[in-house]
């Protein structure tokens, strides 16, 4: 198989750092196109195989975490529109998922609150109530969807039969690839940094930026559901960068994840 991975092989992966039985893991392409299963490149930041140990900074008694929080609910996440870069306010349920993150959050603190320039992830910082001095990072920003903001993927499809903005062109927007490179950085300055951070942003982008973070693509965001204001961590087992708790919400009512 040479230097190459594919989805099954970054399902195991995945799998086995969430600790799922590979038997329950079951092949997206598969059920869903029925289309040849694309290839992945097996690298990961500074040429590591997928799968092998990342160390933590050094000199930290416990590893640093990142923990990721989505933005409360808007209407167009609830209708399903592309929500990229148009701001688009939280909806009144929205600002409820908001004010009841600190369930997930569990009162805890953090060394640096990072946060997207959007009004929504503004806005679900300052209902959160956490308690850490916030730097607005415009590389949180959610993916630019180009021609097909504000469009839901059933508009899409209704001239393109298959398509997602995972595994199509964007035309005039970003390309995935580039939205993991704008979260490679992310990385890059958490590590620099040191200290348990929180971000705040939106649902494509954290799920890139998670793919990132255990050596995946970034492609591989879109294995990784996640609904509004859900509190996910990344962090460190032993050596080995791993995603220790995904999708969480402190919020009794319905969430939603719908693009």
């Amino acid at each position: 198989m040479g230097s190459e991975m594919c989805i099954r092989d970054s399902l195991d992966i995945v799998g086995a750092r969430l600790g799922l039985d590979r038997r329950a893991i079951r092949c997206a392409d598969e059920q869903d196109c029925g289309s040849p299963r694309p290839r992945w490149p097996s690298v990961m930041p500074g040429g590591a195989q997928p799968g092998s140990p990342l160390d933590p900074p050094a000199g930290w008694a416990r590893s640093p975490e990142m923990v990721l929080v989505r933005h409360g609910e808007t209407e167009w996440s609830k209708s399903g529109r592309h929500t990229g870069r148009t701001d688009v306010p939280l909806t009144e349920h929205g600002r409820q998922e908001a004010r009841h993150l600190g369930v997930a959050l569990d009162g805890r603190s953090f060394a640096h609150a990072w946060c997207s320039p959007l009004s929504r992830a503004r806005d679900t910082f300052e209902l959160s109530g956490v308690d850490a001095p916030v730097e607005i990072l415009d590389d949180l920003l959610e993916w630019d969807y180009g021609d097909y903001e504000g469009v839901s993927t059933a508009e899409v499809r209704r001239t393109i039969s298959d398509w997602s903005v995972w595994t199509h062109p964007v035309t005039g927007g970003e390309s995935v690839e580039a939205v993991g490179e704008r979260a490679d950085g992310v990385i890059a300055r958490l590590l620099e940094v040191g200290g348990d951070t929180v971000l705040f942003a939106h649902g494509q982008y954290l799920r890139i930026l998670a793919a990132r973070w255990i050596g995946l693509p970034a492609e591989a965001g879109r294995l990784l559901s996640l609904d509004t204001a859900a509190v996910s961590v990344l962090g460190y087992e032993r050596e080995t960068r791993v995603i220790r708790r995904w999708n969480q919400s402190g919020y009794a009512g319905e969430s939603n994840h719908r693009r």
